[in-house]
């Protein structure tokens, strides 16, 4: 099955591109070439300008606190396993503990290495960073593979409350939702929302489906078509049934 999300506010959509950089950078660190721990820095420069574009920081620990209280009242319910409970309360606690721990702008630190900014502003222009324009970094990526890595981990590890913190709120909202089996006619499908209130789309198909989702959302309804994935002209709608799979979620 593949999996599609579409947010529904601002603020899920940010942490969903952070959640996407925080796994590509992991992925790039643990590899050992010069090609990965470049890609690396560019995902952390990536991390810094989404990270920086809101309040961050006061959103994850008010969602956290919220999310918290709501577990709170599941005290001495007998269907709840205390055990789990208290598990899920710590985590959300230590992540709101180390959230408000992180002082000022979120990678402020970055921006005050003027040896990092200098690869940051040229790592946009096309070819910018070769050994001629920044010898400085062609020397950094000629270091041993385990310096580099432990260089990269050091420069992301100010960030890793931000990662923990949205990887829970992603977490629980992604297990709010009740999975529903549904069929687009015609390639087209319109679900009504009814007053019901969702902050992300989750929608699931069979990879033999050769199809991909186009979904759109406004206060009342969210419409979805279903096009061909045509590499050579302009996607089109298909004409047949297409069974999937749709989530709502809500915090």
């Amino acid at each position: 099955m593949i999996t599609y999300e579409y947010p529904l506010s601002e603020r899920v959509r940010t942490l969903l591109r952070l959640e996407d950089l925080f796994d590509k950078i992991a992925h790039f660190i643990a590899a050992s070439g010069t090609c990965e721990h470049h890609m690396a820095l560019v995902t952390l420069f990536e991390i810094l300008e989404v990270a920086g574009r809101a309040d961050l920081k006061f959103d994850l620990v008010q969602e956290l606190e919220r999310q918290r209280q709501i577990l709170l009242s599941f005290r001495n319910n007998p269907e709840i396993s205390e055990q789990a409970l208290d598990g899920a309360l710590y985590e959300i606690e230590q992540a709101s503990a180390q959230l408000l721990a992180m002082q000022g702008k979120i990678g402020h630190y970055l921006r005050e290495n003027d040896w990092l900014m200098s690869i940051k502003n040229r790592i946009g222009i096309p070819g910018g960073v070769c050994e001629f324009d920044l010898p400085g970094y062609h020397y950094w990526l000629h270091r041993d593979a385990p310096l580099r890595q432990q260089d990269i981990s050091g420069w992301m590890a100010p960030m890793r409350p931000i990662h923990q913190g949205l990887t829970i709120v992603l977490r629980l909202l992604r297990a709010s939702g009740r999975v529903e089996k549904l069929l687009a006619s015609r390639g087209a499908y319109q679900l009504t929302l009814g007053g019901r209130n969702a902050q992300l789309v989750r929608l699931r198909l069979r990879c033999e489906l050769a199809v991909v989702p186009e979904i759109s959302a406004g206060k009342f309804a969210v419409n979805i078509r279903f096009l061909r994935p045509d590499m050579d002209q302009r996607p089109r709608q298909v004409d047949v049934n297409v069974d999937f799979e749709l989530t709502l979620c809500n915090l």
